[in-house]
């Protein structure tokens, strides 16, 4: 049997399918697993023992439409379901399986804030897709394998010892998902262990703004000079972590990192909270509660469209504070 698993965006998202590809390739031994995504998802992916072959596209599909139709599939397994997947469904001419993705409770939760969402994690609706194969969820953690080359040596390059530092992942797509300067300085003063920033290129410069503001601290910037591969390495290396509703909070999950996640625009009922099948209290979630305009999107913006943060700005300090506590003596 050979399948084709379609996830094209985004880190998180990627990150979140694989389960349903181990549970495949362990539960059906004989399945051959191709899965195809967007290029810039592609080392999330590359060393995933389970993927017998990888395909990626920069935009469309038409670029490697030939080489997937040439495989002959059994099964396209869609884990999207947006219009490109049904393009490429229509032109691959096999059967497909997909899950329950709920446009209409996510958007009436968005645009009326009436919560119709049921209370299932996205992997586990993922499964829904594999049901008919007679896979299973295997309760396991997602999954994301480093490559010896890629392993960072915190001692030698940063001066943190492992499982002895707070990782705080300061980066989010979009700004209304990310924890304003006010807040991880209200956060970040009190704490006295050694804290690791990670982000990407663009948090640079707000990691550096924070470095300033504690010069006493060991505080130190991984940002903008790691790949994904190695800023997953750093937090797989942490005692905890503090972070967005963002990519690297379900790569910590991954290794089942104790989190502690703080939540802006968006909001957990949408489904895509810390995944912890064999843990249930290594993660707290932080949202300011009754709060009238969350969610505004299922994503974020760049600006809050009311101008007042007040997801971000109204958080509670001191519960953020008692969580990290607990997770770094934990």
């Amino acid at each position: 049997m050979k399948i084709l698993i379609v996830r094209f965006s985004s880190i998180g998202d990627v990150v979140l399918t694989s389960p349903v590809i181990r549970a495949l390739k362990k539960q059906i031994p004989t399945c051959e697993i191709h899965y195809i995504t967007k290029e810039n998802n592609r080392e999330i992916l590359a060393d995933n023992p389970y993927i017998d072959q990888l395909f990626t596209i920069q935009k469309t599909i038409t670029e490697c439409l030939d080489k997937l139709k040439a495989q002959h599939y059994d099964y396209l397994i869609d884990l999207h379901k947006n219009t490109r997947t049904l393009s490429l469904k229509k032109q691959l001419d096999v059967p497909y399986l997909t899950f329950p993705k709920l446009n209409i409770e996510k958007w009436l939760l968005v645009n009326f804030k009436w919560n119709r969402m049921p209370n299932i994690h996205i992997v586990d609706r993922y499964f829904k897709a594999v049901e008919s194969l007679g896979v299973k969820n295997d309760q396991l953690p997602c999954d994301y394998f480093i490559p010896e080359k890629e392993q960072v040596q915190t001692e030698k390059l940063l001066n943190v010892h492992p499982k002895s530092y707070l990782t705080i992942a300061i980066g989010a797509q979009f700004a209304t998902k990310r924890m304003n300067f006010e807040l991880l300085e209200k956060i970040i003063a009190p704490l006295t262990f050694p804290i690791v920033l990670v982000g990407g290129p663009t948090d640079v410069n707000f990691a550096h703004k924070l470095i300033q503001r504690f010069p006493e601290k060991q505080l130190i910037s991984a940002c903008g000079n790691y790949t994904l591969s190695q800023s997953a390495s750093i937090v797989q290396q942490a005692k905890a972590i503090l972070t967005n509703d963002t990519g690297l909070m379900h790569i910590a999950s991954c290794f089942e990192i104790a989190t502690i996640s703080v939540w802006g625009n968006t909001v957990p009922a949408l489904g895509m909270y810390p995944y912890f099948p064999r843990i249930q209290n290594a993660y707290s979630i932080h949202e300011v509660a009754n709060l009238r305009c969350r969610p505004c999107s299922k994503i974020g913006f760049q600006k809050c469209p009311k101008k007042h943060f007040s997801c971000m700005n109204d958080q509670n300090v001191t519960e953020i504070l008692a969580s990290i506590e607990e997770k770094m003596n934990g």
